[in-house]
């Protein structure tokens, strides 16, 4: 497939949610509310569940289905208000010892008025920072689209993975056309040029690993994702669980540091 192919799969409506992978992953999902500020935001979803009896900070951008279930969402396009509820919950759950999963879906935060006016880039900026030295173990699961850095502010953790039809950069390939050559129509040339796939995430070093989908997307046959992802999930939760917290921490600084270093 091309780049712009695999694009037209993260983006369709039919890809599984975020409540969805929760919902057959973890066990005993309590939904929370609220960034005890302004409102509850829902494009983000996040709780308590439990994983094979581990218990888990679960969190997650929340798009629907159905054009009914995208505007309840925002199309997933997350409000200050919702990353300030994530951040509240990765805080919770560092105060009582658990693990953080993100799961991450969006084509980028929203751009409104409001949110601006609310402070839609301080609270991206405070979830990466506060992110970066949280202290417990941290994954995030990209499974559809990782626009910018609405996606970001999710994915500052100690593993990044992501579904092998999803994608993750700084724009969309309509908006890169757009800048760099005046014509949103090129949007399938910008995305090869971007380097947004799966593979060349890899290759790159921006995601630790790819979790594998059958032909055509997750859609086709989500129990077969999900379960791979739930073992994955399982033996690295176990693994991270080991380290010393401080050497976890310092592991997760230089793992985002060095992407500072390749452009310096």
């Amino acid at each position: 497939m091309s780049a712009f192919d695999v694009v037209k799969i993260a983006r369709k409506t039919s890809r599984p949610s975020a409540l969805e992978f929760i919902n057959f992953i973890f066990d005993d999902f309590i939904e929370f509310h609220g960034d005890r500020s302004f409102r509850d935001d829902k494009a983000i979803v996040g709780g308590i569940a439990v994983l094979n009896e581990i218990p888990c900070t679960v969190i997650g951008i929340q798009k629907g289905h159905t054009i009914e279930e995208n505007i309840e969402r925002n199309f997933g396009a997350v409000h200050p208000e919702g990353y300030r509820k994530a951040l509240r919950l990765m805080k919770q759950a560092e105060k009582f010892k658990r693990p953080v999963i993100n799961f991450i879906n969006t084509s980028g935060a929203f751009c409104g008025i409001g949110a601006e006016e609310r402070g839609q880039g301080e609270a991206i900026a405070k979830n990466l920072f506060e992110m970066s030295i949280l202290r417990v173990p941290t994954i995030s699961i990209i499974i559809g689209e990782g626009g910018s850095g609405g996606a970001l502010a999710l994915a500052v953790t100690d593993k990044v993975w992501i579904l092998k039809n999803s994608i993750y950069s700084i724009l969309s390939p309509e908006g890169f056309a757009s800048i760099l050559w005046k014509d949103s129509s090129k949007s399938a040339e910008a995305a090869e040029i971007m380097r947004i796939t799966s593979k060349d995430l890899l290759e790159l070093g921006i995601v630790d690993d790819i979790i594998d989908e059958v032909e055509g997307g997750a859609q086709n046959d989500f129990e077969y994702t999900a379960n791979s992802l739930k073992q994955k999930l399982l033996k690295e939760l176990s693994e991270l669980k080991t380290k010393n917290i401080d050497e976890l921490v310092e592991m997760r600084y230089n793992r985002f540091r060095k992407f500072g270093e390749f452009s310096e």
